[in-house]
C-alpha cells in the first residue's frame, strides 16, 4: 500500500512538472476556443452596428475636443484589463499559453467567452454589485445574510439572468432571508432603532443610487436648494413603496394597511405620504402590493435612468472609472458623454444580457485604446477617452494579481480547495491591511505610504516570491526554465501580461547568468519582486 502511495505521488508530481515545463516552453492543454465562442457573432450586422454607433460618437468627440486617439493596444494588454475589470486578477500564465495558441480573430471576445462560465466572473462582479446593493457591512446577523446575498447574485450571474428581472426580485420580493436571498436587500437595513424592520429611507436612497443613477438622499432632510429640480416630497413620496414591508419569523411581508408618515421641514406636524415615483410617474403601473409597483417602474423598458445605470456600472468595471462621475450621479436630462445613449438602448432592446454589455463594450474603439503614444497625452486625450485611462488597481485587485501572478497554473472553481483556501485567506488579510474602499470603489483616491511599504516588505509579498518550489512561480520558473531568456519571458507574461522589452530582457539575463541552484532562485525571487513593486503592476492600463 506504501509503495502504491508513493507511485501514485511521484506520478502526480511528474505530471505537475510536465505541465509546469509546458506552460514555460510554450504550450498548452486545453480547447483552443471556449464555448460559446462564435467569431461569426462579432460580424454579425446587428452587433457591428452598435459598436460603429459608439466607435463614431467618440470620433466625434475626438475631433471636437483636438485630440488623436492612441494606437491599439496589444491583445494581452486588453486581456489584462477584461480579467482585472471582471475577476479582479491578471490572466494566468495557463491561460496567456491557450490564447497564444488560439490566436483568435477577437481576442477580446474569445477571452470573455472562456471568463462567462467561470464562477471567477460570476463571483467577483456579484461583490461589486453587493456593495453598491448592500453595503459592505454585515449588518444584523439576524435578520440578515450577506454572504448568502452574494451567492445568490452569482449565481443569477452565472446563469446571465436578464438584469431586470434581477432588480424587480430584489425590490419586491418577499420570504426568509436565508431561503429568498434577495430579500436581503430590504433587511440589511434593519436596526434596532427602527424596531428590526426594513427601513423605507435607506431603502429609498439605495434604490435611487443603485439602479437609477439618482442622488436623492440629500432630499431626506429639505428642498433642493441648488438646482431646484427636487423637492423633499420626492424623496419621501418614493420611500413609502417600502413603507408595508414588515419584517417577522415568518420573514420579510407586506402590510396591506401599513402608512409612511412624515414631517416635513418646516410643517407643524406629520402627514401621511402616498408613494409617488420622483419622475416619469406615467410609467408607473397599478396592481400588486407598492413594492412590486416600484419594481416594475424602476425596471420600465421607457425609464432611461435605469439602463443607464448599469450601463455607467459596467463601463467603470472594465475602464476602472465611470462614464459618468461620480457613478450613482448621472442627470436625467444630459448632457450624455459618448457612448451612454446607444449603449443603454442596445441594452433594453436585449433584453438587458449583461454579457451582450461586456462584449459590445469590449469591442469598442474607445476600451481598446493604448494607455500611451508616441505623442504627449494630456487631461484632453483622457477627458475625451482618446487613451485607456490610468487607473490605480482597487485593494482586491492587487492582492488577487499578485496571488494568480504567483501561480504558474490557474487558480479558479476548479483549483484544489486547499489553494483556494489559501488564497482566500492571504486575499482577505492583505485588502484588510491595504485598506478596503468600501461602497464608493469607484472614487478616485491617491495611494497612501502603508501601501505601499506593504507592497514592499509585506508578508503577501514575501511569501508569494521567496524559494518555494511547492508553491511559488519564481522558484517553479528557475528550477524548470530552459534558459535564462525564457525564464524572464515567463516572469514577466506572468506577472505584467507582456513580454519583456529588449533592454528589460538583455538586464535580467544578465542577472540572471551563471546563477544555479538557491543562488538562481534568489535572483528569480529578485526579478519577481521587482516586477511586482513596479508601477505597471498595480495600475489597469
Amino acid at each position: 500500500m506504501l509503495a502504491r502511495r508513493l507511485l501514485f505521488g511521484l506520478v502526480c508530481v511528474a505530471g505537475l512538472t510536465a505541465l509546469l515545463g509546458g506552460l514555460l516552453y510554450g504550450t498548452a492543454n486545453g480547447p483552443a476556443d471556449p464555448p460559446g465562442y462564435d467569431p461569426a457573432r462579432f460580424h454579425n450586422a446587428e452587433f457591428r452596428e452598435v459598436v460603429q454607433r459608439v466607435n463614431q460618437e467618440f470620433e466625434e468627440r475626438w475631433q471636437e475636443a483636438g485630440v488623436s486617439p492612441a494606437p491599439r493596444a496589444s491583445d494581452l494588454a486588453i486581456m489584462r484589463r477584461i480579467s482585472l475589470g471582471l475577476t479582479g486578477t491578471v490572466p494566468s500564465l495557463e491561460e496567456i499559453r491557450l490564447y497564444e495558441e488560439a490566436r483568435p480573430e477577437h481576442a477580446e471576445q474569445w477571452w470573455l467567452s472562456r471568463l462567462f462560465p467561470d464562477r471567477r466572473y460570476a463571483d467577483y462582479v456579484a461583490e461589486r454589485l453587493a456593495r453598491a446593493y448592500v453595503g459592505t457591512e454585515n449588518g444584523p446577523v439576524l435578520l440578515y445574510r450577506r454572504r448568502r446575498f452574494v451567492l445568490w447574485l452569482s449565481d443569477q450571474l452565472h446563469e446571465n439572468i436578464p438584469y431586470d428581472q434581477l432588480v424587480r426580485q430584489l425590490i419586491s420580493d418577499t420570504g426568509v432571508w436565508t431561503d429568498k436571498p434577495a430579500v436581503n436587500f430590504l433587511t440589511a437595513t434593519c436596526t434596532e432603532d427602527n424596531g428590526s424592520q426594513p427601513d423605507p429611507v435607506r431603502l429609498a436612497s439605495r434604490t435611487t443610487r443603485a439602479f437609477l443613477g439618482v442622488r436623492l438622499d440629500c432630499m431626506q432632510c429639505h428642498d433642493d436648494n441648488l438646482e431646484g429640480r427636487w423637492e423633499q416630497s420626492d424623496f419621501h413620496e418614493l420611500a413609502a413603496f417600502f413603507a408595508p414591508a414588515s419584517s417577522s419569523l415568518k420573514g420579510i411581508r407586506d402590510k396591506s394597511q401599513a402608512e409612511y408618515e412624515y414631517q416635513y421641514l418646516y410643517a407643524d406636524e406629520e402627514v401621511v405620504v402616498s408613494p409617488e415615483p420622483p419622475f416619469n410617474a406615467e410609467l408607473l403601473e397599478p396592481g400588486g402590493a407598492p413594492r412590486e409597483q416600484l419594481a416594475r417602474w424602476v425596471t420600465n423598458d421607457q425609464n432611461k435612468p435605469f439602463a443607464r445605470t448599469m450601463v455607467n456600472r459596467a463601463w467603470a468595471l472594465l475602464f476602472g472609472k465611470p462614464l459618468v462621475a461620480p457613478i450613482d450621479s448621472i442627470p436625467l436630462e444630459g448632457p450624455y458623454p459618448p457612448g451612454l445613449e446607444t449603449l443603454a438602448d442596445d441594452f433594453v432592446a436585449h433584453d438587458y444580457d449583461l454579457r451582450r454589455l461586456f462584449r459590445v463594450i469590449a469591442a469598442t474603439d474607445a476600451f481598446q485604446r493604448d494607455s500611451q503614444a508616441d505623442f504627449e497625452i494630456t487631461l484632453d486625450h483622457e477627458d475625451a477617452w482618446a487613451v485607456f485611462p490610468l487607473t490605480r488597481l482597487r485593494p482586491e485587485q492587487v492582492a488577487g494579481g499578485l496571488l494568480q501572478a504567483a501561480s504558474l497554473a490557474t487558480i479558479d472553481a476548479d483549483s484544489h480547495i486547499i489553494k483556494k483556501l489559501i488564497r482566500f485567506g492571504q486575499e482577505s488579510e492583505f485588502v484588510k491591511r491595504y485598506g478596503d474602499m468600501g461602497e464608493d470603489e469607484f472614487d478616485d483616491r491617491g495611494g497612501t505610504a502603508p501601501q505601499r511599504l506593504l507592497m514592499l516588505n509585506g508578508k503577501l509579498v514575501k511569501e508569494r516570491t521567496e524559494p518555494n518550489p511547492v508553491l511559488n512561480a519564481s522558484s517553479r520558473i528557475a528550477r524548470l526554465a530552459p534558459s535564462d531568456e525564457k525564464a524572464v519571458d515567463t516572469a514577466y507574461l506572468a506577472v505584467l501580461s507582456r513580454s519583456p522589452a529588449a533592454e528589460e530582457k538583455e538586464y535580467f539575463v544578465n542577472t540572471l547568468r551563471g546563477a544555479k541552484g538557491n543562488q538562481r532562485a534568489r535572483r528569480m525571487e529578485d526579478l519577481y519582486w521587482t516586477l511586482i513593486n513596479s508601477t505597471e503592476f498595480s495600475w489597469n492600463h
